[in-house]
């Protein structure tokens, strides 16, 4: 082994080792602390995962229950499957660690780049940087058990083995690229775009650089038959003939014929057809949508609500990607050299662009940039310290730079105290309702928290972080924030229509289906005729429980947007009145609210700004040793108004109008007045009820 190759695995190494290391810093953090642990483990830290794991505890099972969205067929669940049989922990201990020691095989392809680049002391920094880097730890600390464990160490072998290709003309590296993207497809079927950037980029510079090279049309050519709209194992087969006729000599003159062939195949495959959805759903989001049928029905659109799809102040913009401002515009001017000394690395543009993106398509994009803008830093930090001559000294004032640029980012690392996604007092009351539900039963709650639930109580769900589209939300935000009769109605409707529809699945939304059996063309002469009880339901084919929980109360407000809208329109409705204050200061005469707003005990009101709306009733929740909740109610006279309910042990009001005040979220879980020929109550606790419908 050459004394470069040797210096080559010690910083993998070391640079694997770091990455690793400062993950387990959050595990430090919160060990043994109860909430966050089930059976002994740490729980993980986002919804998605319970997706995969989901899927990974089928394919260990060895079945799972028609039309219930398991991801059983999906690479992250059957990765993780596979790792369960070879690797002798726990299931639970598993999914938290693997984001760990996947996410930090990043230093990998760094440092064979760099290696290209004959610059290794530059890919030890990159990778040392890149491996910690606020978006990057974010998307792949501990517990963070989601595609992006591998969703960029996937694409950086890429890029690896296009440079060597491009640089060597090594016949070998048109298969590995073709394999990355077929690995890389496999793990993350939205690759599309970036695949297609990659594609576009190695056209550019040959167009440019190498118009007569014809081993970059054979790059070209294979790259398009791994990208193809096709089955897998097809483009698998299809790579293979195209790289045994590029090994002929014979078949040279045939290239472009080649080239041609995969060019259409790709575009009649539909190739393009996801890159275009994805730019609709990020760069070009509207807030209503209009789902087609023979009636046309508008709904509100999901991406308005998501945080990581949001706009982001340029300032975070800048930290997610380099730590610090101040380091992401020395990282640009060093990436800008490092493109002017090296050409090859023009081929990192497409990853640059796609984290750019993320200045007005939401932050998590942030983490494409990460990488390539590191290789720019570390590239600086190489070319000063090469000027002196004194090795100490080099390596010297390369380690002081390198820790400092480090430093915001490890900063970063020992503030982000992350929650696990449910507390093991939520858990428990899921493993509850397992043993009351059937895995055919239903259980309405919020997307959020889809995932966790089918993963714990193994029932079926109506949305979760992958079906919350605005057609479906509609009627679950329906029945949380309407009144229990029509909210029972709903779910009923909702599940039967649902069920129905995967049988024989009709076109339209489940809403526009049952508009068109019970013979309306209107939706609101349909939810009219659904408020006044003038509907008869479908016949019960399995049970249906209302999963309440507390944290939901903070996002209320955005789960009423989805019903809040005319459907015939696309126009929002008046916004109903709903305000949560946790953290208030009482002065006295009056309780500060925050946000300008203020409770008048001796006037009965409350002072939003200039306005004085009169209180209706106050409401007072606790709940007694026993656990058993207490609500004091109190009318003040005022025909009109808005309801302030003090929910004790919560610390919290909570301001509403009497349309949110009526509603079910409200009613069954703040004051737990239900309906008791409607609901029954299955489970109940401070932090979630769990209500089981009898219709």
């Amino acid at each position: 082994m050459t004394q470069e190759n040797k210096k080559l695995l010690l910083y993998i190494l070391i640079g694997y080792i770091f990455s690793v290391a400062l993950r387990y810093i959050w595990v430090y953090q919160f060990s043994g602390y109860a909430p966050f642990m089930h059976h002994g483990t740490f729980m993980i830290n986002t919804n998605d995962g319970y997706f995969w794991a989901e899927g990974a505890r089928d394919i260990l099972a060895g079945f799972h229950q028609p039309h219930d969205l398991s991801s059983v067929d999906f690479a992250p669940a059957q990765l993780t499957a596979f790792l369960a049989h070879i690797i002798p922990v726990s299931f639970e201990t598993l999914i938290f660690y693997m984001p760990v020691y996947l996410s930090a095989l990043i230093v990998v392809p760094i440092m064979l780049i760099a290696k290209r680049l004959h610059n290794l002391e530059m890919g030890l920094i990159t990778a040392l940087l890149s491996g910690i880097a606020w978006s990057y730890y974010n998307r792949t600390m501990a517990g963070y058990y989601d595609t992006d464990m591998l969703n960029i160490v996937l694409p950086m072998f890429l890029l690896w083995s296009i440079i060597w290709a491009i640089d060597t003309k090594k016949n070998i590296y048109l298969l590995l690229s073709a394999f990355d993207i077929l690995v890389y497809r496999w793990w993350y079927p939205q690759s599309y775009s970036l695949e297609f950037s990659f594609f576009a980029m190695i056209l550019l510079y040959t167009l440019v650089f190498e118009r007569k090279t014809l081993y970059n049309y054979k790059l070209l050519a294979i790259m398009l038959f791994a990208m193809m709209g096709l089955d897998g194992y097809i483009r698998l087969a299809l790579v293979v003939v195209a790289y045994a006729l590029f090994l002929s000599e014979k078949f040279e003159k045939y290239t472009f014929h080649i080239l041609g062939f995969s060019l259409v195949s790709f575009f009649v495959t539909g190739g393009f057809e996801p890159i275009w959805f994805r730019l609709k759903l990020y760069v070009f989001p509207t807030s209503v949508s209009q789902v087609q049928g023979d009636i046309n029905l508008h709904f509100y659109t999901v991406m308005q609500t998501v945080r990581e799809a949001g706009h982001i102040p340029f300032e975070t913009f800048a930290n997610r990607i380099s730590g610090h401002m101040a380091t992401f515009i020395v990282s640009l001017v060093g990436y800008g050299y490092l493109l002017y000394r090296h050409k090859i690395m023009i081929f990192s543009l497409p990853l640059v662009g796609l984290g750019f993106l993320a200045s007005f398509a939401g932050l998590r994009f942030t983490i494409y940039a990460i990488i390539p803008l590191a290789f720019g830093l570390a590239y600086l930090i190489t070319q000063l310290a090469n000027k002196y001559q004194d090795k100490k000294i080099r390596y010297g004032s390369m380690g002081l730079i390198t820790l400092a640029v480090l430093l915001p980012n490890i900063i970063h690392i020992v503030q982000y105290r992350v929650p696990t996604v449910f507390d093991a007092q939520e858990v428990q009351v899921l493993e509850q309702l397992k043993k009351e539900a059937q895995r055919e039963d239903y259980v309405v709650a919020w997307w959020d928290y889809g995932y966790p639930i089918r993963y714990y109580a193994d029932v079926k769900t109506l949305v979760d972080g992958a079906k919350h589209i605005g057609e479906v939300n509609f009627p679950v935000s329906f029945i949380l924030t309407h009144d229990q009769k029509t909210a029972a109605l709903m779910a009923r409707l909702d599940v039967e229509f649902e069920e129905k529809n995967f049988n024989n699945p009709q076109k339209g939304s489940i809403v526009e289906q049952m508009m068109r059996h019970y013979g309306f063309n209107d939706a609101n002469d349909f939810l009219f005729a659904l408020e006044n009880d003038d509907i008869t339901l479908p016949k019960k084919t399995r049970d249906i429980y209302l999963y309440l929980p507390y944290r939901m109360l903070d996002i209320y407000s955005t789960v009423a947007l989805f019903s809040n809208i005319d459907l015939m329109s696309g126009k929002q409705r008046k916004t109903p009145f709903f305000y949560v204050s946790h953290n208030f200061m009482d002065k006295g005469a009056i309780i500060d609210l925050g946000h300008n707003i203020f409770l008048d005990k001796q006037q009965s009101v409350i002072r939003l700004g200039a306005n004085k709306v009169p209180i209706k009733r106050f409401v007072k929740t606790e709940y007694d040793a026993t656990g058993k909740l207490h609500v004091d109610e109190q009318l003040t006279g005022y025909a009109d108004g808005l309801n302030v309910i003090y929910m004790g042990n919560y610390h919290t009001f909570v301001l509403a109008d009497d349309q949110t005040y009526n509603s079910t979220y409200i009613q069954l879980f703040v004051l737990q007045h239900y309906d008791k020929s409607l609901y029954q109550e299955v489970i109940s606790t401070p932090t979630v009820k769990v209500y089981k419908l009898k219709i």
